[in-house]
């Protein structure tokens, strides 16, 4: 179902899909199947298979039924472009997304290729984002250019978890960085200079950024949980939001 969120750059969250398998770097320690396993053991309808990939279309028409315009997070506990999603379970996740203006839809992939390659032929909705995950310079940054392939109105980039250095972004057409911490009892720690050269990039570079949380290491390297690390970078929040473009 829809939910709210505790995303900080989203109000609630979409899951017409649920499950999904490791590929990179980032899915290492995955929050989604940490706590699919969670909602199994609760007896969640949707998550009696644990996190196996499942399309679920009972849920394509919660959308439709909420009338007040709503930030969406699609597919939060898996990936929409995932090779076992089939592209016509894809089409009618877009018709939904067309068919509901007043909403606005964030679409995050590590399936970049895919993305790129099913938009190649369809036409973004005006009021979906499209974005990727760049967690480190091996998996991550290709995925880039990938997403500059595409038409959408909004295209962002979540550097999270960030793992490494990312070294130099190219951000020309890229509209809204995210950067964060792991969170979890496994986390990776992110060093503070790391998200401040995301940082410097995006406004030498004209791109909105927001810092969504240190994870379970703060910048001063000690363990602490997510809440205590807090979101301060450089003595301040990062709250920037894309402009809608043309």
């Amino acid at each position: 179902m829809s939910t709210a969120s505790r995303i900080e750059w989203t109000e609630a969250t979409w899951n017409p899909v649920v499950g999904c398998t490791k590929i990179s770097a980032g899915c290492k320690h995955c929050y989604a199947e940490s706590m699919a396993k969670r909602l199994k053991a609760m007896g969640t309808p949707g998550y009696d298979r644990g996190f196996a990939l499942r399309l679920l279309p009972e849920r394509l028409q919660e959308p439709l039924r909420r009338k007040r315009p709503t930030v969406y997070f699609v597919n939060s506990m898996s990936d929409l472009f995932h090779e076992r999603v089939p592209a016509p379970y894809i089409d009618r996740v877009l018709e939904v997304i067309r068919r509901t203006p007043q909403h606005t839809y964030q679409i995050l992939t590590k399936r970049a290729a895919r993305m790129s390659r099913y938009f190649g032929t369809e036409a973004v909705p005006d009021n979906a984002w499209l974005g990727v995950s760049v967690e480190n310079r091996k998996h991550g940054v290709p995925r880039i250019d990938y997403l500059r392939e595409t038409r959408a109105r909004i295209r962002f980039l979540s550097v999270e978890p960030l793992l490494e250095d990312v070294g130099p972004l190219d951000l020309h057409d890229i509209h809204w960085v995210i950067v964060g911490g792991e969170s979890g009892p496994k986390a990776r720690p992110m060093q503070p200079e790391w998200a401040e050269s995301v940082q410097r990039q995006c406004a030498k570079q004209g791109v909105a950024f927001f810092f969504k949380q240190w994870g379970g290491w703060g910048a001063d390297g000690k363990r602490r949980s997510k809440a205590q690390n807090g979101r301060l970078l450089k003595g301040r929040t990062w709250d920037e939001m894309p402009q809608t473009v043309a």
